[in-house]
């Protein structure tokens, strides 16, 4: 399916109004009890369709497609974490979700939103993008403003995949690199990706914005499971995972051990799925 088909298909679920009039849309599979997806960076609703499927013999998923993508309106220029919690509050009003699961970036809107929301008695987050003490690196960022003004993608994609990835890539030089990912990222998918660099800057200026205010996240009276995978190899994960233990109330940890950070939408959706399902439905 082309990039343009994938992100402008009409869902099965429809769409909400959030606070500021900007339209948001879902995908809805499954039946029981409402539980509400939040998809990371670079990403849409679509590339989560095998864990939705593996949630929905028990509950009703939602697929929310966040601001800037598909159906959904535009990030606009005063984009911020606040205006992504205000749409996934007018889902979950229109809904009546009652769990949440975030991975990555959509862990933090996730985190962001509960502090405040209080209707989700249960939340799950893999590697959610929470900063603590500047442990994401955003140093890629005028370099990779430069090269989107000039429309050079694959420069700009190159210094974010070095800079923001595992030590491994962040010893890469850029030429190297700009040669690895035509091999590694195919077109579809990356013309996917390529589509939301925009969408990508202004979401870690967000979570750069966000540095250690994980403190907040006392506020949060829900359960949340916080999920990791063991083949990461992003440094920043475990700071956050051991700070929001922390700081939690209510917190559990879960370790994939085969797993890397895309778990949840390419190397884990199944077993991430049996986990969740056992952690929603399971009583305290």
């Amino acid at each position: 399916m082309s990039l343009k088909n994938q992100l402008n298909t009409v869902p099965e679920g429809g769409t909400v109004i959030s606070r500021d009039g900007t339209i948001i849309s879902y995908l809805k599979t499954g039946s029981g009890p409402g539980l509400i997806l939040i998809h990371g960076v670079l990403s849409i609703a679509a590339n989560y369709s095998q864990l939705a499927a593996g949630l929905a013999q028990r509950f009703t998923v939602y697929s929310m497609e966040r601001r800037g993508r598909g159906l959904s309106g535009p990030q606009g220029e005063d984009y911020s974490t606040t205006k992504e919690c205000e749409d996934l509050d007018a889902l979950q009003k229109h809904t009546g979700a009652i769990y949440l699961f975030g991975h990555s970036y959509g862990g933090l809107i996730a985190l962001e939103a509960a502090r405040s929301n209080k209707a989700f008695s249960k939340i799950a987050v893999y590697e959610p993008g929470v900063s603590v003490d500047n442990s994401i690196n955003v140093s890629w960022i005028p370099d990779y403003e430069k090269y989107m003004a000039a429309h050079q993608y694959l420069d700009a994609f190159a210094v974010f995949s070095i800079k923001a990835g595992p030590e491994n890539a962040q010893r890469t030089p850029l030429w190297m690199m700009k040669l690895m990912l035509p091999l590694f990222i195919k077109g579809p998918k990356r013309e996917q990706m390529y589509a939301l660099m925009p969408s990508n800057l202004r979401e870690h200026q967000q979570i750069a914005s966000k540095n250690n205010t994980y403190l907040d996240y006392h506020e949060i009276t829900a359960e949340v499971l916080l999920m990791y995978g063991g083949k990461s190899k992003l440094k920043w994960v475990g700071q956050a995972v051991r700070a929001l233990k922390e700081v939690l109330p209510l917190a559990g940890i879960k370790e994939f051990p085969t797993l890397n950070h895309f778990g949840p939408d390419e190397t884990g959706p199944g077993e991430i799925a049996q986990v969740l399902t056992t952690y929603f439905t399971e009583t305290i």
